[in-house]
């Protein structure tokens, strides 16, 4: 999210690819969190969330790039799919982390306890308009998800 252009420009089809190149490590480090916690619940819920975000990727830097210029009502209609995407996504991440923070509250309890607050606290947030799903609001959401995952990980690694 930190290089996501605030315009279509080639770096968007980039960025969105790169996107999506990492959907499928971040579906594996949720596989392997979900195994270690028994959360099989967490992890349906993050592949319904990863669907919904590689959907809102293909649309913003797929399908905008291809249509900015040409048809602009199309285009104002792929970001409507992206927002709508991005929501699902957003909601159904932050109900995976409540989830596998429930689970984690046995063996790693500073962990749980910061997704029980973050998941409904971003949700709490995005409901209210506090936050919004332009690229800044997103990658703040990205950013505090990522920084959890990142807390997850090195649970994991330490075994």
């Amino acid at each position: 999210m930190a290089l996501h252009p605030t315009t279509v420009t080639p770096l968007s089809v980039g960025v969105h690819a790169l996107a999506l190149a990492c959907l499928p490590v971040a579906f594996f480090g949720a596989l392997i969190l979900s195994q270690r916690l028994d959360a099989l619940g967490a992890l349906v819920t993050y592949g319904f969330a990863v669907v919904a975000v590689m959907n809102a990727a293909v649309y913003s830097g797929l399908v905008a790039p291809k249509v900015v210029g040409q048809l602009p009502d199309l285009f104002r209609y792929t970001w409507y799919q992206n927002q709508a995407f991005a929501l699902v996504y957003v909601m159904a991440s932050c109900v995976a982390i409540v989830l596998w923070s429930v689970a984690m509250l046995k063996g790693a309890r500073a962990i749980g306890i910061a997704g029980l607050v973050l998941g409904p606290l971003i949700i709490i947030a995005l409901l209210s308009h506090l936050i919004g799903l332009d690229v800044h609001g997103f990658g703040a959401i990205a950013f505090t998800e990522s920084a959890w995952f990142i807390a997850c990980g090195v649970w994991l690694l330490r075994g």
